[in-house]
């Protein structure tokens, strides 16, 4: 389906070149009946689905009529996403050696040349020719498809800052649909800065990425971190709770940062509040074992596992039950404790057997938090699993 999506564009210009070509040159009837042939023969090749012989009847289409730069470029894109990069740069490197080239017909061909460079990852080569164009001083069009295509391409290489550098060029309306990369480059540099303990440049970079987007999780986690590492316990509990607002489904990341703040404030009245008031408004297999486990303290065994088995009629999860088990063994006979022993061990091979994360986009899954997901390379798209195999 893709081949053809970028095939009709190549049909429709190669049949708008014949049609010029047929005014232009009516004394040249060997030549139009050639194109025509080639022309009737690639779309028979389409229609039955032969999609390779359809690009090589159009090539020599094209080859018999020259003057249809629409087509050549619509041809090149369909190698470039075929994977024959090779090919698509020869025919744009053969178009730009034209003198007959309009200002607008180079730019376009430059930025096509650029993007297959890109895809080869030729990435100096790539930014040059990006920085060449921007240099041109192009259209608002072009303009813009230069930077988005920098902002990839310092992505790829990790050149964050340059990333961010650039897209600051962009205007309010441009960055439309940026913001949530923006937020997690201004996070990896943050990182970097976590990692050499330098938590006041960390920390304004987490705040410039809530500036971008303000339901970026990743900078409130690594906030909180920032400020338990310094023992701000008050600061940290304050950039956990703030993404209940953000994402409710990454509430299970901040359980266990958020007791241990409690407890080192001797509130752990305040911890159980919050996890009462959250198991209600956001429940999850985490915040319900919180809570679970500070009735164990309190109360004792069985009301803790008849507070789980209730939950757990209402929301049923594999982590809930193996919590349950474990209850059970730690206060049971010894002859029911060994038959429960069998059944944890099985349980706990289906927990350990399936994923925590998935990727909303593409559906990638695996038991570690990508905030870039591996698979499609979509950012922030990943996020704790829900149901019965996870929260």
């Amino acid at each position: 389906m893709n081949d053809y999506l970028f095939i009709i564009p190549l049909f429709i210009a190669v049949a708008i070149g014949w049609l010029l070509g047929r005014r232009q040159r009516d004394n040249q009837l060997p030549v139009q009946n050639s194109l025509q042939q080639e022309y009737f023969r690639g779309l028979d090749f389409l229609l039955s689905e032969k999609t390779d012989e359809a690009i090589e009847s159009f090539i020599r289409a094209l080859e018999i009529n020259s003057d249809t730069i629409p087509a050549h470029l619509a041809l090149a894109k369909l190698f470039r996403k075929k994977g024959d990069v090779e090919r698509a740069i020869q025919i744009h490197q053969n178009l730009l050696a034209r003198s007959d080239l309009s200002r607008d017909d180079f730019l376009r061909i430059q930025m096509a040349l650029a993007k297959d460079y890109y895809a080869v990852g030729l990435f100096d080569r790539a930014e040059n020719l990006l920085l060449e164009i921007r240099a041109q001083r192009p259209g608002p069009e072009i303009n813009q498809k230069v930077i988005s295509l920098l902002i990839k391409l310092y992505e790829k290489e990790k050149e964050w800052e340059q990333a961010i550098e650039v897209a600051r060029q962009l205007s309010a309306d441009e960055l439309q649909g940026l913001e949530v990369e923006l937020s997690h480059y201004c996070c990896e540099l943050a990182e970097g800065y976590i990692s050499q303990q330098r938590y006041r440049h960390a920390a304004a970079k987490l705040n410039a990425a809530l500036n971008f987007d303000k339901r970026c999780v990743r900078a409130c986690l690594l906030l909180a971190d920032i400020a338990i590492s310094q023992e701000d316990w008050k600061g940290a509990i304050r950039d956990l709770k703030r993404i209940a607002s953000q994402d409710p489904l990454f509430l299970s990341e901040t359980v266990q940062r958020l007791k241990h703040c409690y407890s080192k404030l001797n509130q752990m009245a305040e911890f159980e509040r919050l996890m009462k008031q959250w198991l209600n408004k956001y429940p999850s297999t985490s915040i319900m074992l919180a809570q679970a486990e500070m009735i164990l303290e309190q109360q004792g065994a069985y009301p803790a596992g008849a507070f789980i088995t209730d939950q757990l009629k209402h929301r049923p999860s594999v982590k809930g039950f193996n919590q349950l088990i474990d209850l059970y063994i730690a206060h049971a006979s010894k002859g029911t404790n060994e038959s429960l022993m069998v059944l944890r061990g099985l349980m706990g091979q289906l927990e350990l057997s399936k994923p925590v994360y998935n990727c909303q986009r593409c559906g990638f899954s695996g038991k570690s938090l990508h905030w870039q997901c591996p698979s499609c390379q979509s950012w922030g798209t990943t996020k704790p699993i829900q149901g019965l195999e996870g929260e």
